[in-house]
């Protein structure tokens, strides 16, 4: 499956678990996630690449057991049970 498309599965499943999805120009000083004001916040820097956008929506879907009652496919899945190395 196409990174554009993984993203696109993994934004619209984030927006489902009640994720508000803010893009922005940051000039790649990079997206991340956090939980504000009763809200789940997800802030993706529209000049990083698809990949690095993909890996910020991933970081937070792993931190939210909820994600596993959503219907996800096998390469979304995959992506959101493997951890980095450090």
């Amino acid at each position: 499956m196409q990174a554009v498309t993984l993203l696109a599965e993994a934004a619209d499943l984030a927006r489902r678990l009640d994720y508000t999805l803010r893009e922005e120009y940051l000039d790649g000083a990079g997206g991340g996630h956090c939980f504000f004001g009763g809200k789940k916040w997800l802030l993706l820097d529209v000049t990083q690449s698809v990949d690095e956008q993909l890996s910020v929506i991933t970081d937070a879907l792993r931190t939210d057991d909820a994600v596993w009652r959503m219907p996800v496919s096998p390469q979304l899945a995959g992506m959101i049970r493997v951890s980095r190395a450090a």
